[in-house]
């Protein structure tokens, strides 16, 4: 923050600093869980148990996918606040229910 209000050489010094200790860090954590992954493979690979080191193998080479958290309400407009969400599909399963005569949906 202070460098914004500052900006000179010695505030941009101690800013490139923490970045770079950040990523020095999250590459350290990176290379921990890798190691771990690799650790749990060997061990399967030991006990012979071939199917999960397969699966696990698998996993692995998928690449992270985010999930987006959005939904139409009724009218069909795009809704990403969690609890309108929640309300859409407790009126769906309520409407739902409705028909097959339960009246109390929580």
């Amino acid at each position: 923050m202070h460098w914004l209000q500052n900006p000179n050489q010695s505030h941009a010094d101690v800013l490139k600093n923490v970045g770079s200790e950040d990523t020095r860090h999250f590459r350290n954590k990176k290379k921990k869980y890798l190691r771990a992954k690799i650790d749990k493979n060997e061990t399967k690979i030991k006990i012979k148990n071939i199917r999960d080191l397969y699966r696990s193998i698998s996993e692995f080479k998928r690449r992270y996918q985010s999930r987006t958290n959005i939904a139409k309400d009724e009218k069909g407009d795009l809704v990403a606040n969690s609890h309108s969400i929640l309300d859409n599909w407790k009126n769906h399963f309520s409407q739902l229910l409705k028909i097959h005569g339960v009246n109390d949906v929580r």
